[in-house]
């Protein structure tokens, strides 16, 4: 079953390749959606697609690439609204 969430990524997320990370790892698990570094140094991520590989995707953004330190994530989940038909990088 499709759904869709919206991360809020916070921590040390910006120049160490975190959203080229995630769109890799989105692209891994076939979700569509966009990654987007926000001006107060986190980073936004609005991704959709079926629940369990969003779930799995979400345990590796907790992780993140080498250099990166999450220190939070600020989940929504939301109803799908199939606007995405790939994941870019914003």
């Amino acid at each position: 079953m499709d759904t869709r969430v919206h991360i809020v990524v916070e921590g040390v997320v910006q120049g160490v390749g975190f959203r080229w990370f995630v769109a890799r790892k989105a692209q891994e698990y076939a979700l569509s959606g966009y990654a987007r570094n926000l001006y107060n140094g986190n980073v936004e991520i609005e991704v959709e697609g079926e629940r369990s590989l969003i779930e799995e995707f979400i345990q590796d953004v907790k992780v993140g690439p080498r250099g990166a330190r999450v220190s939070n994530l600020h989940i929504q989940w939301k109803e799908p609204s199939s606007t995405f038909t790939h994941f870019e990088i914003r």
